[in-house]
Protein backbone atom coordinates (compact mmCIF):
# COMPACT_ATOMS: atom_id res chain seq x y z
CA UNK A 1 0.00 0.00 0.00
CA UNK A 2 2.79 2.64 0.69
CA UNK A 3 4.38 2.03 -2.80
CA UNK A 4 0.75 2.83 -4.15
CA UNK A 5 0.29 5.78 -2.10
CA UNK A 6 3.58 6.95 -3.19
CA UNK A 7 3.01 6.07 -7.16
CA UNK A 8 -0.26 8.07 -6.91
CA UNK A 9 1.61 11.31 -4.84
CA UNK A 10 3.96 11.35 -7.88
CA UNK A 11 1.63 11.04 -10.51
CA UNK A 12 -0.88 13.56 -8.45
CA UNK A 13 2.58 16.49 -8.11
CA UNK A 14 3.17 15.69 -11.89
CA UNK A 15 -0.20 16.78 -13.17
CA UNK A 16 0.02 19.50 -11.17
CA UNK A 17 3.20 20.69 -12.61
CA UNK A 18 1.61 20.86 -15.86
CA UNK A 19 -0.74 23.87 -14.05
CA UNK A 20 0.53 27.71 -15.12
CA UNK A 21 2.22 29.27 -12.57
CA UNK A 22 0.04 31.02 -9.76
CA UNK A 23 0.27 34.71 -9.78
CA UNK A 24 0.92 36.35 -6.74
CA UNK A 25 -2.97 37.59 -5.88
CA UNK A 26 -4.34 40.68 -3.90
CA UNK A 27 -7.15 39.24 -1.78
CA UNK A 28 -8.78 42.96 -1.96
CA UNK A 29 -8.95 42.74 -5.26
CA UNK A 30 -10.20 39.16 -4.97
CA UNK A 31 -12.83 40.65 -2.68
CA UNK A 32 -14.46 42.98 -5.21
CA UNK A 33 -13.79 40.31 -8.25
CA UNK A 34 -15.36 37.89 -6.51
CA UNK A 35 -18.36 39.60 -6.07
CA UNK A 36 -20.41 37.75 -8.58
CA UNK A 37 -19.43 34.47 -7.22
CA UNK A 38 -21.35 34.92 -4.10
CA UNK A 39 -24.56 34.13 -6.18
CA UNK A 40 -24.02 30.54 -5.61
CA UNK A 41 -20.99 30.77 -3.29
CA UNK A 42 -21.59 32.72 -0.55
CA UNK A 43 -20.24 36.04 -0.04
CA UNK A 44 -16.99 34.79 1.67
CA UNK A 45 -17.35 31.42 0.26
CA UNK A 46 -19.46 29.69 3.18
CA UNK A 47 -22.37 29.12 0.97
CA UNK A 48 -25.24 27.18 2.81
CA UNK A 49 -25.12 23.76 0.22
CA UNK A 50 -25.86 23.12 -3.31
CA UNK A 51 -22.39 24.60 -4.21
CA UNK A 52 -19.18 24.06 -2.98
CA UNK A 53 -17.80 25.79 0.32
CA UNK A 54 -14.69 27.87 -1.11
CA UNK A 55 -13.79 29.88 1.97
CA UNK A 56 -10.22 28.43 3.45
CA UNK A 57 -9.57 26.46 -0.14
CA UNK A 58 -5.49 26.69 -0.72
CA UNK A 59 -5.51 29.20 -3.80
CA UNK A 60 -3.32 26.94 -6.06
CA UNK A 61 -6.42 24.65 -6.12
CA UNK A 62 -8.61 27.44 -6.76
CA UNK A 63 -6.55 28.83 -9.67
CA UNK A 64 -5.99 25.77 -11.27
CA UNK A 65 -9.95 25.02 -11.20
CA UNK A 66 -10.33 28.26 -12.73
CA UNK A 67 -8.24 27.65 -15.34
CA UNK A 68 -9.71 24.21 -16.20
CA UNK A 69 -13.25 26.05 -16.79
CA UNK A 70 -11.90 28.37 -18.86
CA UNK A 71 -9.63 25.99 -21.10
CA UNK A 72 -13.23 23.76 -20.74
CA UNK A 73 -10.69 21.03 -19.02
CA UNK A 74 -13.29 20.91 -16.53
CA UNK A 75 -17.19 21.35 -17.43
CA UNK A 76 -20.12 23.02 -16.00
CA UNK A 77 -21.58 25.86 -18.24
CA UNK A 78 -22.41 27.92 -15.18
CA UNK A 79 -18.83 27.99 -14.10
CA UNK A 80 -17.43 28.09 -18.14
CA UNK A 81 -19.15 31.56 -18.63
CA UNK A 82 -18.46 32.48 -15.14
CA UNK A 83 -14.55 31.79 -15.65
CA UNK A 84 -14.57 32.81 -19.73
CA UNK A 85 -13.87 36.36 -18.96
CA UNK A 86 -11.38 36.12 -15.78
CA UNK A 87 -7.92 37.17 -16.38
CA UNK A 88 -5.29 34.99 -14.32
CA UNK A 89 -5.00 37.81 -12.32
CA UNK A 90 -8.47 38.09 -11.95
CA UNK A 91 -8.21 34.04 -10.90
CA UNK A 92 -5.10 34.56 -8.90
CA UNK A 93 -6.79 37.66 -6.73
CA UNK A 94 -10.17 35.34 -6.76
CA UNK A 95 -8.28 32.52 -5.34
CA UNK A 96 -6.50 34.70 -2.69
CA UNK A 97 -9.38 35.89 -1.40
CA UNK A 98 -11.34 32.74 -0.67
CA UNK A 99 -7.97 31.28 0.89
CA UNK A 100 -7.79 33.54 3.35
CA UNK A 101 -11.44 32.73 4.32
CA UNK A 102 -12.49 31.28 7.40
CA UNK A 103 -14.21 28.03 6.63
CA UNK A 104 -17.33 26.72 8.06
CA UNK A 105 -18.05 22.80 9.01
CA UNK A 106 -20.93 20.57 8.30
CA UNK A 107 -22.18 17.73 10.27
CA UNK A 108 -21.10 13.87 9.62
CA UNK A 109 -23.99 11.20 10.09
CA UNK A 110 -23.30 9.40 12.96
CA UNK A 111 -23.96 5.82 10.78
CA UNK A 112 -21.44 6.92 8.45
CA UNK A 113 -18.80 8.51 10.31
CA UNK A 114 -16.79 5.98 11.30
CA UNK A 115 -16.83 3.84 7.71
CA UNK A 116 -16.05 7.30 6.49
CA UNK A 117 -13.02 7.80 8.32
CA UNK A 118 -11.37 4.27 7.88
CA UNK A 119 -11.73 5.00 4.10
CA UNK A 120 -10.23 8.19 4.62
CA UNK A 121 -7.36 7.24 6.70
CA UNK A 122 -6.54 3.91 5.64
CA UNK A 123 -8.36 3.08 2.52
CA UNK A 124 -9.01 -0.41 1.36
CA UNK A 125 -6.25 -2.99 1.22
CA UNK A 126 -8.58 -5.63 -0.30
CA UNK A 127 -9.28 -3.27 -3.33
CA UNK A 128 -5.74 -1.56 -3.76
CA UNK A 129 -7.69 1.65 -2.42
CA UNK A 130 -5.50 4.53 -1.22
CA UNK A 131 -6.07 6.38 1.80
CA UNK A 132 -7.63 10.29 0.64
CA UNK A 133 -5.25 11.41 3.93
CA UNK A 134 -2.04 10.99 1.97
CA UNK A 135 -3.02 13.96 -0.79
CA UNK A 136 -5.43 15.59 1.59
CA UNK A 137 -3.74 16.01 4.71
CA UNK A 138 -5.27 13.53 7.56
CA UNK A 139 -7.12 16.90 8.90
CA UNK A 140 -8.74 17.18 5.77
CA UNK A 141 -6.67 20.77 5.26
CA UNK A 142 -4.96 19.42 1.80
CA UNK A 143 -2.05 20.08 0.71
CA UNK A 144 -0.76 23.90 -0.53
CA UNK A 145 2.78 22.78 -2.23
CA UNK A 146 0.70 20.66 -4.49
CA UNK A 147 -2.41 22.50 -4.72
CA UNK A 148 -4.62 19.20 -3.66
CA UNK A 149 -7.53 20.58 -2.22
CA UNK A 150 -8.65 21.05 1.27
CA UNK A 151 -12.34 18.51 1.57
CA UNK A 152 -12.76 18.68 5.50
CA UNK A 153 -16.17 20.65 6.63
CA UNK A 154 -17.04 20.51 2.74
CA UNK A 155 -20.47 19.95 1.88
CA UNK A 156 -21.41 16.05 1.72
CA UNK A 157 -23.19 16.46 -0.87
CA UNK A 158 -20.87 18.35 -3.26
CA UNK A 159 -18.07 15.48 -2.47
CA UNK A 160 -19.99 12.62 -3.48
CA UNK A 161 -21.28 14.50 -6.46
CA UNK A 162 -17.62 14.84 -7.49
CA UNK A 163 -16.48 11.37 -6.42
CA UNK A 164 -18.80 9.74 -8.63
CA UNK A 165 -18.12 11.64 -11.91
CA UNK A 166 -14.33 10.99 -11.11
CA UNK A 167 -15.53 7.07 -10.98
CA UNK A 168 -17.70 7.64 -14.08
CA UNK A 169 -13.94 8.64 -15.27
CA UNK A 170 -12.01 6.36 -14.25
CA UNK A 171 -14.53 3.58 -15.57
CA UNK A 172 -14.75 5.28 -18.76
CA UNK A 173 -19.13 4.95 -17.70
CA UNK A 174 -21.35 5.85 -20.07
CA UNK A 175 -23.44 9.03 -18.92
CA UNK A 176 -25.70 11.17 -20.49
CA UNK A 177 -23.99 14.91 -19.81
CA UNK A 178 -20.25 15.03 -19.99
CA UNK A 179 -20.28 17.16 -16.93
CA UNK A 180 -21.03 13.44 -15.17
CA UNK A 181 -17.33 13.15 -15.90
CA UNK A 182 -14.64 14.80 -14.14
CA UNK A 183 -10.76 14.36 -16.03
CA UNK A 184 -9.45 17.77 -15.24
CA UNK A 185 -6.46 16.36 -13.25
CA UNK A 186 -5.52 14.04 -15.85
CA UNK A 187 -1.88 15.05 -16.70
CA UNK A 188 -2.22 14.94 -20.58
CA UNK A 189 -5.46 14.50 -22.85
CA UNK A 190 -6.98 11.15 -22.44
CA UNK A 191 -5.00 10.36 -19.56
CA UNK A 192 -6.28 9.01 -16.24
CA UNK A 193 -5.56 11.06 -13.20
CA UNK A 194 -4.62 10.21 -9.63
CA UNK A 195 -8.88 11.26 -8.15
CA UNK A 196 -10.17 9.14 -11.28
CA UNK A 197 -7.73 6.07 -10.47
CA UNK A 198 -8.56 6.48 -6.67
CA UNK A 199 -12.34 7.27 -7.55
CA UNK A 200 -12.68 4.01 -10.15
CA UNK A 201 -12.47 1.55 -6.80
CA UNK A 202 -15.26 3.09 -4.89
CA UNK A 203 -18.46 1.47 -3.97
CA UNK A 204 -21.76 3.57 -3.95
CA UNK A 205 -21.42 3.12 -0.02
CA UNK A 206 -17.97 4.09 0.19
CA UNK A 207 -18.74 7.47 -1.70
CA UNK A 208 -21.50 8.07 0.83
CA UNK A 209 -19.91 7.62 3.98
CA UNK A 210 -16.16 9.11 2.82
CA UNK A 211 -18.33 12.46 1.21
CA UNK A 212 -20.13 12.30 5.01
CA UNK A 213 -17.04 11.98 7.25
CA UNK A 214 -15.00 14.80 5.39
CA UNK A 215 -18.21 17.53 5.60
CA UNK A 216 -17.90 17.04 9.59
CA UNK A 217 -13.93 16.94 9.65
CA UNK A 218 -12.45 20.11 11.57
Amino acid sequence: MKKLFAALLSLGLASMAQAAPLPKGDATAGQTKAAACGACHGADGNNPGGFPRLAGQNAKYTFKQLQDFKASKRVNPTMQGMAAPLSEQDMADIAAYYAEQKSGNGAAKADLAKKGEKIYRGGNAKTRLAACSGCHNPAGKGNDLAGFPRLGGQHADYIKAQLTAFRAAGRNDTVADPAQKRVNDAAKPGELGPMQMVAAKLSDEEIEAVSSFLAGLR
